[in-house]
């Protein structure tokens, strides 16, 4: 008996490591210190020499049920971007930069080439937030875990300067709230929407002409990453005084989570345009609008509050930074809360 015959196979995790190194190499930034392959991961942090009152955030994460999507269709080069995006878009929330990121993977079987591909989209997403993927773990689980699943997490370190904080503590009433579009789905939600559309590869493969594309293609787009989004707004000049990412719990969780005490978001629901995959799953699965709204982004990945006098400078700044941004509502005396109108 030997380490392989229970299960787990060395040489099958030496072959990942090899494979993705590639990947890992693209994600290095100058504060990177040694290779890869250490037990731990290296990160010069010299940077907090220029900041005054230096602030390190974090962010963990998973990416949900959507990896049975990947079983299904068998597509494991993006799940690592949606792993990406749940952690380095909180810690943008607060006003930081993401510094670097670990992951981690459980697996019933490690199969190399499929590993690979999970870490291919792991760096994608940190290419995109500027994020270095410092290290990671995949961990072989026989008997815990079916062969051909898995599952993928992991966090995010960051930096900020507490004068760049995003606190909340100063909207008030009158403040304009931005929204930023999402990409669809992103990564929460998923147990509901298994439930609305039949997971077969048939089903996914079905095309849409309200989705312009196959159910399966619209289900599975990364999360939308918002980094460099809300560092354009920053280097623009405007102060953020709230931001939102809108993730599980849907805009009745998140958005108050951002508030004061005393104040209450108004949300106009006609101002920006709701992705059609949330209207065919409405109507699909007979779902009520304010649980549709409790549950998914409903088309908005980020909600910020500002002072109406930035809302110019704000949209500018977005959409120079790739982004579709709307004047979504304001900011009114009341309950702590989200009213819909």
């Amino acid at each position: 008996m030997d380490y392989k015959k229970s299960g787990v196979d060395i040489e099958a995790g030496y072959k990942s490591v090899e494979l993705m190194k590639e990947h890992i190499k693209k994600t290095m930034r100058p504060e990177v210190l040694g290779g890869i392959g250490g037990f731990s991961g290296a990160f010069s942090m010299a940077k907090i020499k220029e900041m005054d009152d230096p602030v390190l955030l974090s962010g963990t994460d998973g990416c949900g049920t959507k990896v049975k999507l990947c079983f299904l269709m068998d597509q494991h080069d993006t799940i690592g971007i949606d792993a990406v995006a749940m952690c380095v878009n909180d810690v943008a929330c607060a006003g930081g930069e993401p510094l670097f990121f670990l992951d981690y993977i459980a697996c019933g079987k490690n199969y190399p080439e499929k590993i690979a591909q999970i870490v291919k989209g792991v760096a994608d997403g940190c290419v995109q937030s500027d994020c270095a993927l410092i290290g990671g773990e995949t961990a072989e689980h026989p008997g815990l875990m079916p062969e051909d699943e898995y599952d993928l997490a992991g966090f995010a370190v960051g930096l900020v300067d507490r004068k760049d904080l995003i606190t909340g503590e100063n909207i008030k009433p009158g403040d304009t709230l931005i929204g930023i579009a999402s990409t669809g789905v992103h990564s929460n939600g998923f147990s509901l929407v298994r439930k609305v559309f039949e997971m077969t590869k048939e089903s996914l493969n079905t095309y849409y002409d309200e989705l312009g594309a196959t159910l399966g293609e619209t289900l599975i787009t990364p999360t939308r990453i918002y980094v460099k989004a809300l560092r354009a707004v920053k280097e623009s000049g405007v102060t953020i005084k709230g931001c939102s990412h809108i993730t599980g719990g849907g805009f009745y969780e998140n958005i108050p989570r951002m508030l004061p005490d005393g104040v209450c978001a108004e949300v106009k629901k006609d101002s920006y345009p709701v992705l059609p995959i949330f209207k065919l799953m409405q109507k699909k699965g007979d779902i009520e609008e304010k649980i549709m709204y409790n549950t998914f982004n409903m088309g908005l990945g980020m909600v910020l509050a500002i002072d109406p006098k930035d809302v110019d400078a704000t949209v500018k700044a977005l959409e120079s930074a790739g982004e579709k941004a709307y004047v979504v509502g304001q900011v009114i005396a009341g309950e702590k809360g989200v009213k819909l109108i």
